[in-house]
């Protein structure tokens, strides 16, 4: 895989009922972290973008890899970055970290579709959806649909 360079990080506080009885985090557990990290992206990149009950994304394709444990009292956060942007889907790619050490515990690849829940149906993503992603990962082929799909 080659080097993201990650443009937002969500700080993860980690609770009691995180871990397993083998002591460290629940591999159920890594999902809601992933989700934090997308919803604090989304609400950095695209804070005047209404995503509405009618119109929104859903998850297509979730694939996770798991590295090493987390255990109580690392200092962890999840790391977001998207990395593709097609004509009616995007690829994230987020990592979980730990921050003193810079080891990646996890790694979360996510395909996202923009859903009409109205028609249950997929739509484009907005040029504006599009712009607000390639500028905030300072990546400007990010816009073209073309070289994405």
């Amino acid at each position: 895989m080659d080097k993201i360079k990650f443009n937002h990080t969500t700080p993860i506080q980690l609770r009691f009922n995180d871990f397993d009885a083998l002591g460290h985090v629940n591999n159920s557990v890594y999902f809601s972290f992933y989700d934090l990290g997308k919803t604090s992206y989304f609400s950095e990149v695209m804070p005047e973008v209404s995503v509405s009950k009618e119109v929104g994304v859903v998850i297509a394709n979730i694939q996770v890899s798991f590295l090493l444990p987390v255990y109580p009292g690392e200092n962890v956060a999840v790391e977001t970055a998207v990395v593709k942007i097609g004509n009616k889907s995007f690829k994230l790619l987020q990592q979980l970290i730990d921050v003193d050490t810079n080891e990646v515990k996890c790694i979360c690849q996510t395909v996202m579709v923009c859903y009409d829940a109205k028609t249950k149906t997929s739509r484009p993503i907005s040029d504006e959806w599009r712009k607000a992603m390639a500028d905030f990962e300072g990546n400007q082929e990010l816009r073209n649909v073309e070289s994405n799909n």
